[in-house]
């Protein structure tokens, strides 16, 4: 299916709220799928799609519903419903789910990717296979294959960021997750931890002047408003894994495993493209809603990571396995 940003955002809110609002029927499982994106975000509407889709090839047996823009919780709130049980879905970034399975950050390491040509074979590799079975470990079961969320940028309401000496001391938004602050402080910043859902106040009110996501979430999420400044660094590539209660996903028959399998992987290869065509009109877009864009070099970034320590630091927290892995992928960084 085809689906562009005017497509996005005129439909999204019927979408949405139509799937949350409609009367519950009878099923033999009826999950909850959380997660922190605004209702226009692809993920949330590809999601909606595929439960619907899951619903009906089970004729009813598998109901899911999506709750977008952090209803159910925070990201640190739903991480730790789905772990317990209290709800059986969650979607985010492995950075933010390393927080109870580390090894979740491997794909998060700043500056890694250098463009989408090494993400895909990487994420649907032997790079992929490490962190969903570092999941599984944590009684998670993550689907197999992860969503898209962009490159990460950076937008400032007081200067554009073009070399690391324009993040001295800023005081950054960033997501609740060691590697961003370690990444963010190594780089001179003064980051500060904050979920997705109040991330504009903070940015309104001054709380903090800056803040880093996917050019999407700029976008849906309107950051645009209240700031002035869009840097396209490229220091992190985010991907959301979809991950159920080990429990949960136990429970269900094998013919439903393969149906909800089917249908969430088939709904995320079409929200990749569904990125890939927004990635390709969002500079423009953004620059057209006020905000003034510029391009970084990523060398001067990565240097001064190399000299912090930063890389030889993660690389002896996620242990010489797990970064050989991540290196056969992505290329040498220590």
């Amino acid at each position: 299916m085809s689906m562009s940003r005017r497509t996005f955002i005129n439909g999204a809110g019927a979408l949405a709220f139509g799937a949350i609002m409609s009367p519950a029927r009878a099923a033999d499982f009826s999950w909850k799928f959380g997660h922190g994106f605004p209702p226009s975000h692809p993920l949330h509407i590809r999601a909606v799609e595929a439960s619907a889709r899951i619903k009906q090839e089970t004729r009813g047996r598998v109901d899911i519903s999506v709750f977008p823009n952090s209803q159910l919780g925070g990201d640190n709130d739903l991480l730790s419903q789905v772990h317990s049980g209290g709800i059986e879905m969650f979607s985010t970034g492995g950075v933010i789910m390393s927080t109870l399975v580390p090894g979740a950050a491997l794909s998060g390491i700043g500056f890694a990717f250098p463009d989408y040509k090494t993400v895909w074979p990487a994420m649907d590799g032997k790079l992929g296979g490490f962190v969903r079975n570092a999941f599984q470990k944590s009684n998670l079961h993550a689907l197999d294959l992860i969503w898209d969320n962009g490159f990460r940028q950076i937008t400032t309401s007081t200067h554009a960021v073009a070399s690391p000496a324009d993040l001295r001391n800023m005081k950054l938004r960033v997501p609740v997750s060691p590697l961003y602050v370690s990444l963010f402080k190594a780089l001179g910043a003064a980051p500060t931890s904050i979920n997705l859902a109040e991330v504009y106040t903070a940015l309104q009110t001054g709380v903090v002047e800056g803040q880093e996501n996917p050019l999407i979430v700029t976008d849906t999420a309107k950051f645009y408003e209240v700031q002035k400044y869009c840097s396209v660094t490229n220091h992190i590539w985010d991907g959301c894994w979809i991950v159920v209660n080990g429990d949960a996903w136990d429970s269900l028959p094998a013919d439903l495993r393969t149906i909800v399998s089917r249908g969430f992987n088939q709904a995320a290869v079409q929200q990749r493209a569904d990125i890939a065509r927004l990635n390709d009109s969002l500079r423009s877009g953004l620059q057209a809603k006020g905000l003034k864009v510029n391009t970084s070099d990523s060398a001067p970034f990565r240097e001064v990571l190399k000299k912090s320590g930063f890389y030889t630091d993660w690389k002896s927290k996620f242990g010489p396995d797990a970064w050989s892995v991540l290196e056969t992928s992505v290329g040498k960084l220590t």
